[in-house]
């Protein structure tokens, strides 16, 4: 960790005891742990659920379910999140910790395809935090505005988008990165947010990059 990425940290309002567990867990068990949000973006997802007071959120990429439990957090006691996993192997792990945390109650984890399960939620949403599979990022985004095969949108005006990991570790500013298949799809997915005269969105350079989209 570098020494301003150190001061960040210190700064911010740090973890419940129960998340810094859940990073040393994530940590030691998973091969990838640098995708856990951590406490910067978690208590920055908090913040912006308290913020925006929405009603329902839906999650796509649970991960060990940090994100998911930060959102929550600053849910309202009649709000509810949604979100999927797409890998089967994580339930057992992301459910001890659902069932451990005061706010687990808010949460419904559902396990499959983003794409095949969401379209079958009864619901729309006030915020979408997106941080699945990258190369599903413009599917998603499809999915959500409606212009998917389902053809229902899933926002509605005055809804906020959240996509993580929108810069792609720099790579969307490096050319010599432009054909691998997620950086490719990132892209197009920016692309696609931009010019799409139903929103209007801003990149902030949190971490890898969020894009923070409202629907008009």
């Amino acid at each position: 960790m570098d020494p301003l990425e150190r001061y960040v940290r210190a700064m911010t309002t740090a973890e419940e005891p129960l998340m810094a567990e859940l990073e040393r867990a994530t940590h030691q068990r998973t091969v990838h742990p640098q995708m856990l949000s951590g406490q910067v973006q978690g208590r920055f997802l908090e913040m912006m659920v308290r913020m925006l007071r929405p009603r329902r959120i839906l999650e796509i990429g649970t991960f060990t379910g940090y994100s998911a439990l930060s959102m929550a957090a600053g849910l309202e006691a009649e709000g509810v999140i949604d979100t999927i996993e797409a890998d089967d192997e994580q339930e057992e792990f992301i459910r001890s910790f659902f069932d451990r945390s005061p706010y687990g109650d808010r949460i419904r984890l559902h396990i499959g395809s983003a794409l095949q399960v969401a379209p079958t939620l009864p619901h729309t949403y006030d915020l979408v935090f997106i941080d699945g599979d990258k190369r599903e990022y413009p599917a998603y985004y499809a999915m959500l505005m409606g212009d998917g095969v389902q053809g229902r949108p899933l926002v509605h005006s005055g809804s906020f988008l959240l996509a993580d990991n929108i810069l792609w570790y720099g790579k969307v500013a490096d050319p010599e990165h432009h054909t691998d298949p997620h950086t490719k799809a990132i892209l197009a997915f920016n692309r696609m947010v931009h010019d799409d005269p139903r929103t209007e969105n801003v990149i902030l350079p949190l971490r890898d990059g969020l894009n923070l989209i409202r629907v008009l």
